[in-house]
């Protein structure tokens, strides 16, 4: 049975097998990190002094009133209920825990708290261990707490225990993208980079995708039960599992270690990879990594992506609901089509990236500087268009869809860039880049909540400007000090290279003060 299987697999490219895994353990992974920002919602409980109040002065009219007047009293169609989701899309406001906006914040920022965290040690991990274990321990572990958060709540947790869990989530895929990268790394030759990296990265728009897309509908159907938004968590929690059943026996670190992969063709991909690739890479130069500018720049960028994508991430829902006051099944959809947009644009431009380097119209450095300057200037000028927009409903949409798609182009630059400069550390340095951005998940939702108090169209367009400034400054950076060559540092022979020069210089010291010591006796005689 087993020669069966080896057999049928060798005729199957298993580095694309990889890739696409790859791209799966990305999309749940975004399964479960985007679901509570559409959950909470219908979470919950919507007081009625506070619905009532929801449209004050700078506030948008209801979605359902576009050309009305805003209604000054409580009988709005937010108080309205029919039978059916086709009927009426707004069926299932609500819920069941009485948690302020405060709170709300902290759960949904929570996440990150861990996610920074073993970023690092995530990276060191995977460099010197392998990225297989790494990779699916993080998303089993990721995917079970997901599923048990509704069980969790209902013994009697609150939202601390909520917190905890969401922290627990987030020291959990705090290793995935150092340990992705450094599985790429010993799969992905350099003339696949920009495609794969496309296909891989697509996984975190498209797993936002499926998780808003299918909440919205998901919860307007189940949330007058008053436990419908259990199903949101038990979907995703249950997928991530899923995907460590099939990730386990189907995939390896290397290509010489697949059993079902053919022996020549394995030797000849690991030949490939092997001009840049140490087997078991030294320690991690921390003073050159530390002091390098391509890294520091890389790290600008990454920031700057990660202000502008979680920030729509997490609170996109909010603006959706709040000021657009777009029902709970509109409000996934619409929240979802922009970073379907995004995954579709990525793998747009890895194809018109790898024209341009195949045909030597521009190096690869500049072809990742122009893939980010598309990532952050278009969206930078659509937020600004979204800012002045106010309650126009289709320009701020439209505005936000466009810009949000625009970020797709940065998934086949800044993202493949971490293996560019340093295929050996490629862990550690996505670990530092990925580390430092998910800070701003843990910013950007303070952020906007100190910026939108009232969560009127006015206060969040000061939300839009600070995106647009973040961009564009983040990029200024990354087209001054980027690089998309492999650094000195990172090949096979540096290390003993340093240390015979450092030796030499000792030895050349020492020689020195002897010849001077010699000189002073011979004075003193």
């Amino acid at each position: 049975m087993t020669e069966r299987v080896s057999t049928c697999c060798t005729k199957i490219n298993q580095m694309w097998v990889t890739v696409i895994m790859v791209f799966l353990c990305l999309f749940c992974s975004y399964n479960v990190r985007v679901c509570p920002s559409i959950a909470i919602t219908q979470m919950v409980i919507q007081h009625e002094e506070s619905l009532n109040d929801t449209i004050g002065a700078g506030q948008c009219p209801d979605y359902n009133l576009v050309d009305a007047p805003p209604p000054t009293s409580s009988n709005t169609t937010l108080n309205s209920t029919t039978p059916t989701f086709a009927e009426h899309p707004n069926i299932g406001e609500g819920g069941v825990y009485d948690w302020d906006e405060a709170i709300q914040g902290i759960i949904l920022s929570s996440f990150f708290w861990g996610y920074v965290l073993t970023h690092i040690p995530a990276g060191m991990l995977a460099d010197r261990f392998g990225a297989k274990r790494i990779l699916g321990i993080s998303t089993f572990v990721s995917g079970l707490f997901t599923l048990l958060i509704p069980a969790a709540l209902k013994m009697g947790g609150g939202a601390s225990v909520l917190i905890c869990f969401r922290i627990v989530t987030g020291l959990a895929q705090g290793f995935a993208y150092p340990a992705l990268n450094v599985m790429l790394s010993g799969w992905v030759p350099a003339k696949h980079k920009s495609t794969v990296a496309a296909i891989v990265y697509a996984g975190a728009p498209l797993g936002t995708v499926a998780a808003m897309g299918t909440s919205g509908p998901l919860l307007a159907y189940f949330a007058p039960d008053r436990i419908g938004w259990e199903i949101v968590y038990y979907l995703f929690g249950s997928m991530s599992l899923l995907w460590c059943l099939v990730w386990f026996p189907l995939c390896y670190d290397e290509p010489l270690e697949h059993p079902f992969m053919d022996e020549q063709e394995a030797k000849n991909l690991s030949a490939e990879l092997s001009a840049h690739k140490h087997k078991k890479p030294p320690q991690v130069p921390w003073r050159h990594i530390i002091r390098s500018k391509p890294v520091w720049a890389l790290v600008a960028a990454s920031v700057g992506h990660g202000w502008g994508f979680l920030t729509m991430v997490n609170d996109m829902p909010k603006y959706m609901k709040s000021v657009m006051r777009f029902p709970i099944g509109h409000n996934g959809l619409l929240s979802a089509v922009p970073y379907f947009g995004m995954a579709i644009s990525s793998i747009m431009w890895a194809k018109f990236a790898d024209f341009l380097e195949y045909n030597n119209y521009m190096s690869r450095t500049k072809i990742h500087k122009l893939g980010n300057t598309v990532a952050t200037i278009g969206p930078a000028i659509c937020t600004i268009v979204a800012a002045q927009s106010g309650c126009n409903r289709v320009v701020s949409v439209s505005a936000l869809i466009v810009g949000v798609t625009c970020m797709g182009a940065a998934l086949p630059s800044i993202k493949i860039n971490v293996i560019d400069l340093s295929p050996n550390y490629s862990g550690f340095i996505m670990a530092l880049a990925n580390g430092l951005t998910g800070v701003t998940g843990m910013l950007a939702p303070y952020v906007v909540g100190l910026l939108t108090p009232n969560q009127s169209a006015e206060e969040w367009s000061r939300v839009f400007y600070t995106i647009s400034a973040v961009l564009t400054i983040t990029n200024s950076i990354y087209v001054m000090w980027g690089s998309a060559e492999v650094q000195f540092w990172n090949e096979p022979g540096f290390h003993l290279k340093e240390k015979i020069e450092r030796e030499k210089a000792e030895a050349a010291e020492a020689a020195k003060e002897s010849v001077e010591l010699l000189q002073m006796q011979s004075e003193i005689v």
